[in-house]
């Protein structure tokens, strides 16, 4: 495909396409040896038989959706009680109090790089907090269909996105990323928890990772395969920062249409440029003309990108991110 795009508003009718959140972003399935904690085994029983009745974490009372290797004993419990903070299980609300009396925590044990109102990101490393990133991995597994538990978490990096009050720094979700990734993976495992879904916290945690590819001068892609509920996520906000860069574009002069290529909007997003072509395509915003490339946008999409744009009330604020990418290839151990 050539580079070269041209942007036409409006040129002629595309199809009407949803740029709406999905409701369940961030589930996804993985390939082996991923975010440091679970590798796909689809033909595993034990992975879709639920063994855990209910978790406490905080004030949040939670169903979870799928197996997690617990402890056994802790699974004939009808709850399993979890330190929203440090995020060691016990199996009864006494345990949890003596423990949370002993546990100094009150944020996830890693740097806060990035703070803005009451939302706050912390980076983990898998080899220095590898219990921290172990248990977390075991939660979330709770929420995350067809995969084990992956216990090497030392070439990973796990990003926690947290909500502060007066009590602390509670999680609202994270995603995972390899130290090295040949693939150029910017995240390896996603998931906003359960009470925190609908409200945009997914598409946060997709901006945040892509910020960070920006800051490192890279393009990234989520790890493949995507489940379709993860797809669908992507899709969306691939979709919605890519309209945001066309619409931005103006004409170079009075007869002029406005002009960007491919390469140009992975520079300005930091998505990967087979990312930007299959969003482009599914859409239907490419069309060939003349031995070029247009893309054609219509007042209906615009309108739809622009309601889409109003209920994004929470966006990533890059002056807020105070991160220096490290070059892990140059350190022989992590």
């Amino acid at each position: 495909m050539s580079t070269v795009a041209q942007l036409n508003i409006p040129l002629q009718t595309t199809p009407s396409v949803d740029v709406e959140e999905n409701s369940q972003e961030g589930s996804q399935q993985q390939t082996p040896r991923q975010s440091g904690s679970l590798v796909a085994h689809h033909d595993d029983v034990v992975t879709r038989m639920k063994n855990v009745e209910m978790i406490e974490l905080g004030i949040h009372r939670i169903k979870p959706w799928y197996f997690a290797p617990y402890p056994q004993e802790l699974c004939q419990m009808s709850c399993i009680y979890i330190c929203e903070f440090c995020l060691k299980y016990r199996k009864s609300k006494k345990c949890l109090e003596r423990h949370i009396n002993k546990c100094n925590l009150k944020h996830p044990p890693g740097n806060e790089i990035y703070r803005k109102g009451t939302i706050s990101f912390f980076e983990i490393d898998g080899r220095k907090n590898k219990v921290y990133a172990q248990n977390l991995c075991l939660l979330a597994k709770l929420f995350l269909d067809h995969k084990t538990l992956y216990y090497d978490t030392d070439p990973f990096l796990f990003y926690v996105m947290t909500e502060f009050d007066s009590r602390g720094f509670h999680i609202v979700g994270y995603f995972s990323k390899e130290k090295e990734s040949t693939e150029d993976y910017n995240v390896a495992c996603i998931l906003t928890m359960p009470p925190f879904q609908r409200k945009g916290y997914g598409k946060l945690l997709i901006e945040f990772s892509y910020e960070l590819s920006k800051f490192e001068g890279k393009t990234g892609s989520p790890e493949k395969p995507l489940s379709d509920l993860g797809l669908l996520s992507y899709r969306s906000y691939w979709a919605q920062t890519i309209l945001e860069i066309l619409l931005a574009q103006k004409p170079t002069g009075e007869l002029e249409k406005p002009q960007i290529t491919i390469n140009e909007i992975c520079e300005l997003t930091s998505i990967k440029k087979e990312d930007v072509i299959s969003t482009l395509q599914n859409l239907n915003l490419i069309n060939y003309y003349k031995g070029q490339y247009i893309i054609s946008l219509n007042r209906e999409i615009i309108d739809q990108h622009k309601k889409a744009m109003e209920k994004r009330k929470v966006r990533i604020d890059p002056k807020c991110l105070h991160w220096t990418p490290k070059d892990w290839s140059k350190r022989s151990k992590w």
